[in-house]
């Protein structure tokens, strides 16, 4: 891709109503667009991160043994009758009515609708159990939409729904779930921890969040310093306590002493058990031939969220610095002079198709800007490594190779290929 025909509307300063760095940092990157209260379009680039996240998240999903499927936004208020969530859901709920004055929502989550497809197609225990996910766009009307697209009101989101013969089979794949969030997360290259959470107006006997560790996060937790799981301190505070109250306390029920850190809830996974299967009657013949009740499970993950926590978690003072996984370019060329010498961008050109026949997701930068417009337009948006071209090119044959981390050297143009295939092959 050629740096003059990608759409990226970069911005010098911050927009007064971009409060956290993923915000500012993705508006200034030419990532997203607002389009109304917690609505953003997503443009090249962050599309471009947005699908390598999604692209993760659905291999290991698929990897585990869930099935994906794609239902609607649009649901009908008689399924949302049936767990009395109608109301309970309140004001978050976006309530329409059609033509016909019919009425419906848009969905928040898909529990009632994945539930009524069950009950309609599963009748014996030797078709369990099921994992079933989806990928899709979910809205919840917040009376507060704020930092971009942390909390916004339309959003992505991977939500699956097991169902299982007993309770043992739940936990198998409650366990397999949280294994997977956890390798997905790896993947992506975060640093994060497993809270001990409230199951909120989702229901069901227990449930643990995903948080990925950053100093803008909305949550305090107490982590463990010796092991993966952390605690909402609102679950360990009594009135009147002060977070710091907890400062090197030994950890509840688990190794290490208490640190407070900071999280951005990324993942939620339920063990529902019956909540929604006895209130929507599914049920299906077991061993001995008797109807029983099955058990559910939830687990979500934040696909559009994890761009922003993304960012929270690996920035500085000059922009993004992305995690390798989800760079929407691995390799940037900075061509200075590319329209004016013909040295430079027959170089760089051949440089181009060189990478990209080597695998690798490569921008050229060919504009008739100067070494300091893209340069930090470079680290703006996160590219791992530049490769700059100019005036000591046409005098030794040389480039620099300069890293987001600061990192750089200078090599011969000849060289540059199979630097890059070392780190190919590594």
């Amino acid at each position: 891709m050629f740096w003059s025909k990608i759409f990226i509307p970069t911005l010098k300063d911050s927009p007064q109503d971009a409060e956290v760095i993923s915000h500012q940092l993705m508006l200034r990157a030419g990532m997203i667009r607002k389009v109304s209260s917690g609505i953003y379009t997503w443009l090249p680039l962050g599309l471009k991160v947005l699908r390598k996240i999604e692209n993760i998240v659905r291999e290991e999903m698929d990897l585990s043994g869930a099935q994906e499927v794609l239902m609607p936004m649009v649901q009908p208020k008689e399924l949302w009758e049936e767990t009395n969530r109608w109301e309970k859901m309140g004001p978050e709920l976006l309530r329409i009515k059609d033509r016909h004055e019919r009425d419906f929502c848009l969905g928040p989550t898909h529990e009632e609708v994945i539930t009524d497809l069950i009950r309609n197609n599963v009748k014996s225990y030797k078709e369990l159990p099921l994992n079933i996910y989806q990928i899709q766009t979910k809205f919840r009307d917040e009376i507060r939409p704020r930092y971009g697209i942390m909390r916004g009101r339309e959003f992505l989101m991977k939500d699956s729904y097991s169902f299982n013969i007993n309770e043992e089979s739940l936990q198998e794949t409650y366990i397999e779930m949280r294994n997977t969030y956890k390798k997905i997360l790896e993947r992506i290259g975060l640093e994060y921890k497993i809270v001990k959470a409230d199951s909120g107006a989702i229901g069901g006997d227990a449930s643990e969040e995903f948080h990925v560790l950053a100093e803008n996060g909305e949550d305090t937790i107490a982590v463990s310093d010796a092991s993966e799981f952390a605690i909402n301190t609102d679950l360990l505070l009594g009135d009147g306590d002060d977070v710091s109250s907890l400062e090197g306390q030994p950890f509840p029920g688990g190794d290490g002493v208490i640190e407070i850190k900071k999280g951005i809830e990324v993942g939620h996974i339920f063990q529902l058990g019956k909540v929604y299967t006895e209130a929507m009657k599914v049920n299906v013949s077991n061993q001995e031939g008797r109807s029983v009740d099955l058990f559910m499970g939830c687990y979500g993950i934040g696909v559009s969220r994890l761009v922003a926590a993304a960012i929270e978690q690996n920035h500085d003072e000059k922009g993004i610095i992305w995690p390798e996984a989800i760079t929407p370019f691995e390799i940037n060329i900075v061509a200075i002079g590319y329209t004016k010498e013909p040295k430079i961008a027959d170089a760089a050109n051949n440089l181009y198709e060189k990478l990209l026949s080597m695998g690798y997701e490569v921008i050229l930068d060919d504009r008739k800007d100067g070494y300091g417009t893209k340069m930090k337009d470079a680290e703006l948006i996160g590219i791992p490594v530049n490769v700059i071209i100019g005036n000591k090119f046409i005098d030794t044959g040389e480039v620099e190779l300069k890293h987001r981390n600061g990192q750089s050297s200078t090599n011969d143009i000849s060289e540059v290929t199979t630097i890059f295939e070392h780190f190919k092959n590594q």
